[in-house]
This record gives structure tokens, C-alpha cells and sequence, in this order.
């Protein structure tokens, strides 16, 4: 179904000659895009051209696919006013600015908490199935910049005139941010052990919308807003996190941009960096090495005589998996000894910040395997995953189950056929019990590598053991 404007839709025409696009190769683009979302969609070429000639205005999820499609040539984001859309929908919009000005930055991420809570209402899939395929990793250039440029603001104590619904503002104190830290804590403790589609990790985006957003718009003292900005950008990178581990990686683009510029107003330099480093992870999980490597070097540039030992090392570790994935072995192997060297300085009394107890020499292991895999080095990523795998635990449930995944992987391309169908029906069985799009994604991948043995029997009970696992709902 469509919808009538007043005359032809110039700026789309524009936009689609400039992107070199046809009216056949945007049909397709726009189709392809819904299919990953589970819709079926069937524009052509006469689609198109209503859409151009005549101003027609496609309904539900269709003009933000066709943002995306043309962003995607383009290689940056497409608003919808640039494409003569922007009447269909203002949420593509919201959570992509990095304002300068503290107060725009509180309305900009409680205008993404709001709107999260408005897509689940909507029903068939909520917004983020609107905003299908509109990740760009050009979206984080600005905030990391600016980041860069002031990673704290001057001040941000806030009188508030009033609350909505209520005769007097809301007077924030500490006791206010500590329930913020503590569902913080609840949510990282919930995420590790059953991953980021858990019902109970799926109550972040709640969590900030009733609990955070009306603190943030409250009154309170700089000291307790600077915590309370930090609870906040906590909470935000981990909604952030959830979504991109259960695939939503336009929602988790939105989420990080909030979390940094929340981190900024905390003047929590290492809490940004760490924002910048998932931000880093994403983009390398999504194939951009190159902006990985930047978004990394930026978390260190500005934790360098700030950060703790152990921090460094993470941030040096998150460099190594992007420079791996950019293929670049010496700048690899660089970025990996300097994070062993900075987490052989670590000691048990420094005052690492809470969000960083997931990471010691285990982890250390499994991500430099990883970079090892990118790398094709067998022997090196079978070496790091037994250290990985030394010591399995109930608390971390999804990063054991992907540590599998590797050494199933490793064991593969060392000619151990076997053992890698072995380590891969562990890995099904841990994927089986969690909720974690980015889980599937590497059993997907194993079984993609494990095709050329499709007939031995080995590889045909993994595969019957996986379907259950593959044909489950994302």
C-alpha cells in the first residue's frame, strides 16, 4: 500500500541518480533487506518509479528500508527528509545525534528510551524492524570525534521545572543511581550466563525508560548528575550490547552513540572508552576492520595514564581483533603482546571500574584465538583456546559455547575432523540453553565450513543436532 504526495519526489530521484542506483536495483535492494527482517516484500521497477514520478509514499517498514538500501551504496547514512520521505516516520532519527549541548544530549537519549518502548507496543516486530539493515558504521565518526575532541562537559547539574503528571520535579540523590547500578549488575550477570534474548536481559530497554529516563529529566546536584550520568551510559551501552548479540545491530548503533555521549557528561573517560570498544567490536563483527582498528585507538588514546592496567589490556585486545579481521598479522600480533604485557601489570588491588570483572586471561585467550582464526593460523588459535577452555564456568555460559565454536574451527582446519564435530556438538548443546543471535551465527558458520564433508557421518549427526537450533525464531 501506498500513500499520495503532491507531485513527484525529487529528492529520491536525486538520490538515487547521485547513488547510481536503478529503479530495478532499488526494488531488489529494498525486497532483500525485508527478507532479512521476515517480510515479504515485492516491489519492482513500476514501484519504484510511482514512488518517484507520482510521490507515492510506501507504508509500514518500506521507506526506511529504502533509506537503508541507498545507504548502504552510499556508504553513509540516508535521513528520510533527504529522500523526501521524512512524513512516513521521524524514528530513523533518533539516537544517531551526538548533541554538544548537555541538555540536548539528556532529551536525545530519553527520546531513544521512549521510542524503543513505543516499537514493542506497535506489534508486528516493533521499531527496530522499521529500522531494518540501517546500521552504518560511518553513524559513529561524529561521536567518537567529539568524544575525542571533550570528553567531559563543564558541568550538568539540572533544575528541572517539573515532572510529567506531576505537581514538583523530582529531586535525584544517590540512592537513586545505586538502583541504576545495581540493575546494572543484575543485567551484565543475567547477559553472560543466558544471553542477550533472555527475558530478563530484554528488561534493559524497560529499565530505562522507567527508571532512568525521569531521573535524567529530574533536578540534581553536578556531583550526583555526574553518577547518574554514568549509571545511565552503563545501562545504555548494556541495551546496546543485548541488541547486538541478538542480531538488532541498527538498535545497538543507537544505544552505544547514547551511551558515549551519557559517559561524556559522567566525565567517565574509561566508561567511554569501553563504549567505544563495543562500538569497536561491532564494527569488526560486521566486517569494517579498518574502523574497528579507529574506534579501539580512540578508547585508547584517551585512557592513556587514566585507565587501570587491566583496562588497557582490554582496549589493546578489542585493537588486536580488528586489526586481525583487517588482516594485518604484525599489527595484530603488536596490539595482542601489548595487552598481554598490560594484564601481566595488573594487580588484585587496583581499582579496575565493576563492568571490567568479566575479563582475566581467559578472556584474554578466547579473543586472541579469534584473532588467530581471522588470521588462519590454526595452530596459534588451537594453542589460545585450550587456555580458553581451561577453566568453564557457569557464569559465562554464551562465551564458552562461542570459545567451542573456535576450537571446533581450529580443530577443522588442522585436518581433525573428529574433534572438530566433537567441539561442535558441545557448542550446539551450550547454544541450546541461551538466547544469542551472535551464537547461532558462529554455529551457522561452522557448519558452512563443514559442507565439504557433508556425507560422513560425524558432520550429518552435528547438523541433525543443530536444526533445532537454526530453525528456532530469531
Amino acid at each position: 500500500m501506498s500513500r499520495e504526495q503532491r507531485g513527484p519526489n525529487e529528492k529520491l530521484g536525486a538520490v538515487l541518480a547521485l547513488a547510481g542506483i536503478s529503479n530495478a536495483g532499488l526494488a531488489r535492494r529494498v525486497n532483500d533487506l525485508g527478507a532479512q527482517r521476515g517480510l515479504t516484500l515485492r516491489y519492482d521497477k513500476t514501484s519504484v518509479a510511482r514512488w518517484v514520478s507520482k510521490g507515492m509514499v510506501p507504508q509500514g517498514a518500506a521507506p526506511h528500508l529504502i533509506a537503508a538500501a541507498i545507504g548502504q551504496k552510499l556508504g553513509r547514512p540516508v535521513p528520510l527528509h533527504e529522500i523526501g520521505l521524512a512524513d512516513a516516520d521521524p524514528a530513523p532519527e533518533v539516537g544517531l545525534a551526538f548533541p554538544r549541548d548537555v541538555g540536548q544530549a539528556v532529551r536525545s537519549a530519553t527520546d531513544l528510551y521512549r521510542l524503543d518502548l513505543a516499537g514493542r507496543r506497535a506489534g508486528s516486530g516493533g521499531i527496530w524492524q522499521s529500522l531494518a539493515g540501517s546500521f552504518a558504521v560511518s553513524a559513529y565518526a561524529t561521536p567518537a570525534s567529539r568524544w575525542l575532541i571533550t570528553p567531559a562537559d563543564s558541568s550538568v547539574a539540572r533544575e528541572a521545572q517539573s515532572l510529567e503528571g506531576s505537581g514538583a520535579p523530582l529531586k535525584v540523590g544517590h540512592s537513586d543511581v545505586q538502583k541504576l547500578r545495581e540493575a546494572a549488575e543484575d543485567a551484565r550477570r543475567w547477559d553472560s550466563k543466558y544471553g542477550g534474548g533472555d527475558w530478563r536481559s530484554s528488561m534493559v530497554p524497560e529499565c530505562l525508560r522507567v527508571e532512568a529516563a525521569p531521573l535524567l529529566l529530574g533536578s540534581y546536584s553536578d556531583e550526583v548528575g555526574r553518577a547518574l550520568f554514568g549509571a545511565s551510559a552503563e545501562l545504555t551501552r548494556l541495551a546496546g550490547w543485548m541488541a547486538f548479540d541478538t542480531g538488532q545491530q541498527e538498535a545497538a548503533q543507537r544505544y552505544y552513540i547514547q551511551a558515549l555521549r551519557l559517559a561524556r557528561a559522567a566525565a567517565d573517560v574509561p566508561l567511554g572508552g569501553y563504549v567505544l570498544a563495543s562500538m569497536s567490536l561491532q564494527a569488526t563483527y560486521r566486517g569494517f576492520g579498518d574502523e574497528g582498528v579507529d574506534l579501539a585507538q580512540a578508547a585508547l588514546e584517551r585512557n592513556r595514564g587514566l585507565a587501570t592496567a587491566r583496562t588497557m589490556s582490554f582496549f589493546r585486545l578489542v585493537e588486536a581483533r580488528a586489526h586481525a579481521r583487517a588482516s594485518d598479522a604484525h599489527a595484530a600480533g603488536a596490539a595482542l603482546r601489548s595487552a598481554e604485557g598490560w594484564l601481566e601489570r595488573a594487580r588484585d588491588g587496583d581499582n579496575d571500574p565493576s563492568w571490567l570483572g568479566f575479563y582475566g586471561y581467559d578472556r584474554f585467550a578466547a579473543d586472541a584465538a579469534e584473532c588467530y582464526r581471522d588470521l588462519k593460523a590454526p595452530r596459534q588459535v588451537r594453542r589460545f583456546t585450550e587456555q580458553a577452555l581451561s577453566k568453564p564456568t557457569e557464569e559465562f555460559v554464551r562465551s564458552h559455547g562461542l570459545r567451542l565454536v573456535v576450537s571446533a574451527v581450529a580443530e577443522l582446519e588442522s585436518g581433525n575432523l573428529d574433534a572438530a564435530c566433537e567441539q561442535g556438538v558441545r557448542a550446539v548443546e551450550v547454544a541450546g540453553r541461551i538466547s544469542s543471535a551472535r551464537t547461532t551465527e558462529y554455529v551457522k558458520d561452522l557448519l558452512h565450513r563443514l559442507e565439504p564433508y557433508g556425507d560422513e557421518p560425524r558432520v550429518v549427526e552435528l547438523r541433525e543436532r543443530a536444526r533445532p537450533l537454526l530453525m528456532a525464531p530469531a
